[in-house]
C-alpha cells in the first residue's frame, strides 16, 4: 500500500492535528508504516509546534522514518495568519517540492498523512487555495483520499455543508469526521438529528 491521506477542516482550530494523531495511531495498530508532512505552518516561533508533535509520534511508531522537522514542515512562517500575509518576504512556495517530498516519504511508508493549514478556502497564495493544493495531491498520487474534520458546536451544519460542497465541486475523493471537542452534549440534541436525516448514513467521529 502506498496511500496519501490529506487532513483538512472547515476552518482553523477545528482539530486537524488531533485528527492526524488519531489516524497515525489507529493505522499503526494495523501494522502499517505511517509518515507525516505538514507542508505549511504559520505561527512558528522556535519550531513548528503542530508539525513537531506529530513527527515525534511518527518516529516512535515508524523507525524507518528518517525525515527531520524541516522536511516535514518545509514552509514555516512566524506570523499566525493566512499564509500570504505571513509570507512577508514573498517566498516562493514550490508545490512540486511538496509533492516530491511526500513521494519520497512513501518509500518508507505505507501511508503518508498530510496536514493542511486552515480550511479548504484558506489561501496558500493570493490566487491558490488549500483546496487547490488538495486537488494537486489527488492528481499526483494514484491512491489518495481527503479527510474533512468538522466541529460539533452550534453553527457547524453550515460550515460542514459548505466544505463538503467544495470537495464535491472539485471532485475530490473524501470522507468526513466530526470532532466532538466542543458542545458534545448539545451536539446530540441540536445538530445530530439533522445530520442523521440529511446524510442517511452512519456518522464518523474522531
Amino acid at each position: 500500500m502506498n496511500k496519501v491521506i490529506f487532513v483538512t477542516a472547515t476552518n482553523t482550530n477545528i482539530g486537524k492535528t488531533y485528527a492526524c494523531e488519531n489516524f497515525v495511531k489507529t493505522l499503526s495498530k494495523q501494522n502499517l508504516k505511517l509518515g507525516y508532512i505538514k507542508p505549511i505552518e504559520t505561527g512558528v516561533k522556535k519550531k513548528p509546534q503542530d508539525g513537531q508533535k506529530i513527527l515525534d509520534i511518527v518516529k516512535k511508531l515508524n523507525k524507518n522514518f528518517k525525515f527531520d522537522i524541516d522536511d516535514v514542515v518545509p514552509y514555516q512562517f512566524a506570523l499566525a495568519s493566512a499564509v500570504p500575509v505571513a509570507n512577508k518576504e514573498n517566498l516562493y512556495i514550490d508545490i512540486s517540492l511538496i509533492l516530491k517530498k511526500t513521494k519520497q516519504m512513501l518509500s518508507c511508508c505505507d501511508i503518508v498523512i498530510v496536514e493542511g493549514a486552515g480550511g479548504l478556502m484558506s489561501p496558500v497564495t493570493y490566487d491558490y487555495f488549500m483546496c487547490d493544493l488538495i486537488l494537486d495531491f489527488q492528481n499526483f498520487f494514484d491512491d489518495f483520499e481527503a479527510r474533512l474534520i468538522t466541529p460539533s458546536y452550534l453553527g457547524c451544519i453550515n460550515d460542514t455543508l459548505l466544505s463538503l460542497d467544495i470537495l464535491q465541486q472539485k471532485k475530490i475523493k473524501h470522507k468526513w469526521y466530526i470532532n466532538l471537542y466542543k458542545s458534545k452534549d448539545e451536539f446530540e440534541v441540536v445538530t445530530k438529528p439533522f445530520y442523521k436525516r440529511y446524510f442517511k448514513e452512519p456518522l464518523n467521529y474522531i
